[in-house]
């Protein structure tokens, strides 16, 4: 039935400084950045890997009304939405070395585990984001 997924989404409370955030701290890249009047359209994506997108979206209209977007924007702040990321690497020290230089603050410092060797952080507005060297 489906063979791919393109895009998955998580919530950002601005837009402009996750695109900081994800862009010129993580490394991603712009995949669209499109004004559609009632929302901002925003996707990263791994350079050179446009077939897999993630929405930064701004909770709002037109998915939901003021008051459920200010609880949704509560619990984004919480780190209680559900939403994460998980990226690979092939260095996953070396990553961790280059963004905490970078200001990253780290929930967790890399790790060896039976699958690879991982670490873990949390982008501005609370999201969790893992990164793993796979074992190889």
């Amino acid at each position: 039935m489906f063979n791919a997924i393109t895009q998955s989404q998580i919530y950002v409370l601005d837009q402009d400084e996750a695109l900081d955030f994800y862009v010129g701290k993580l490394g991603l890249e712009v995949s669209a950045d499109v004004q559609l009047g009632f929302m901002r359209w925003l996707t990263v994506s791994v350079p050179g890997h446009p077939e897999r997108q993630i929405l930064l979206e701004k909770p709002g209209a037109p998915a939901m009304s003021e008051e459920t977007a200010q609880q949704v924007r509560e619990l984004v702040t919480k780190g209680a939405m559900g939403g994460w990321l998980i990226l690979t690497t092939d260095d996953c020290r070396k990553t961790y070395e280059t963004l905490l230089a970078q200001g990253v603050e780290f929930t967790e410092e890399p790790t060896d585990r039976p699958y690879g060797t991982d670490c873990g952080l949390r982008d501005p507005f609370g999201n969790r984001i893992r990164f793993t060297q796979p074992k190889g």
